[in-house]
């Protein structure tokens, strides 16, 4: 296939413009500081402790968002699968994840800060925290989270 040459400089000029217009010009954006973020409890899917901000969007309905949560030292989420797809940025800490339908701490992978994780909908996996993580999650709603075993799900037990 020949393309012609003033094609491809238009091409090519068109994507530069694309690519390198500043966000603060571009209309609806957000910008938060660290000081403006709003912690509050996480849902009540979670275990009790973990703390949540939603930056962006709303995780209950159809559409993008990002949400921060914050876990303290020891804290963990047993095998649990997500409706949708699961983009992870490990803010600070050490966030470990491992596969399956079985919690085996030997087999998570630790992932520091500054990490990236995706996960397809449906893939069962677990979490834990060995000391205080933050993670920020982005991706479409709405976003959920089904225990493997209904035991695990904190719902279910008196707060």
């Amino acid at each position: 296939m020949k393309i012609a040459l003033p094609t491809l400089i238009a091409a090519v000029a068109v994507a530069g413009v694309a690519f390198t217009t500043p966000a603060d010009t571009m209309e609806g954006h957000t910008s938060l500081s660290p000081q403006d973020i709003k912690w509050g409890p996480a849902p009540a899917v979670l275990p009790p402790g973990a703390e949540a901000a939603v930056l962006l969007g709303d995780p209950s309905k159809e559409g993008l968002f990002v949400l921060r949560l914050k876990f303290p030292a020891g804290y963990s989420v047993g095998p649990h699968r997500h409706p949708v797809d699961e983009v992870v940025t490990v803010i600070s800490g050490t966030f470990s994840v491992g596969m399956g339908e079985t919690t085996d701490p030997r087999k998570a992978q630790p992932l520091p800060a500054g990490s990236f994780h995706a996960l397809p909908p449906g893939m069962a996996h677990y979490v834990f925290m060995e000391e205080e993580t933050v993670i920020q999650i982005s991706t479409k709603g709405p976003w959920g989270l089904t225990y493997i075993n209904p035991k695990d799900d904190p719902r279910q037990k008196s707060r």
